[in-house]
């Protein structure tokens, strides 16, 4: 067995990556042209996780405007000029190839954003995950009307955060 390892998503990890997230996200439910989309906008940010020569999960995040939660399953149409975060859209990794992945995704996220100038990676976190996401680095950002509108789509509990590079 070979160590899981994040490689960059090809158009082929399409279905792959829309059947791990109908089982990761059954109540969130995304459509591949959604993911084909940030593929396309956004390459460098889509990435897959590889066990045993199969994919275990997938990572997606782009340039983004921090505060503004990209809606789920719509086109984001275009990617912002004057971006201020990389947002990661999702992390999600079957469980049995849970344990420290999610660490490796992040740190190439923060890779991308430190070579964009861009010194704060963003997301919301869904599914009681905010301790994971908090040992990663990222501070719960308390949510003014507006933010608590967005949210309301990602499920209960969901919470923004962010995590500013130029502090670590």
């Amino acid at each position: 067995m070979s160590k899981p390892h994040w490689r960059s998503a090809r158009a082929s990890d399409l279905m792959a990556i829309s059947a791990i997230a109908a089982r990761i996200h059954p109540d969130l439910p995304e459509s591949p042209d959604v993911f084909a989309e940030k593929m396309r906008l956004y390459p460098d940010g889509c990435r897959v996780l590889i066990a045993d020569d199969e994919i275990a999960g997938y990572g997606l995040a782009h340039p983004w405007k921090q505060h503004r939660i990209p809606p789920l399953n719509r086109f984001l149409e275009r990617l912002p000029d004057d971006a201020d975060c990389l947002y990661v859209h999702d992390v999600a990794v079957l469980p049995d190839f849970r344990g420290g992945v999610a660490r490796a995704y992040v740190a190439t996220t923060e890779e991308l954003a430190r070579a964009s100038r861009i010194a704060t990676l963003a997301l919301v976190s869904v599914y009681a995950t905010r301790p994971l996401w908090e040992r990663l680095g990222f501070q719960p950002v308390t949510a003014d009307a507006e933010l608590r509108a967005k949210l309301a789509s990602y499920g209960e509990g969901a919470t923004y955060m962010l995590r500013d590079l130029a502090a670590t």
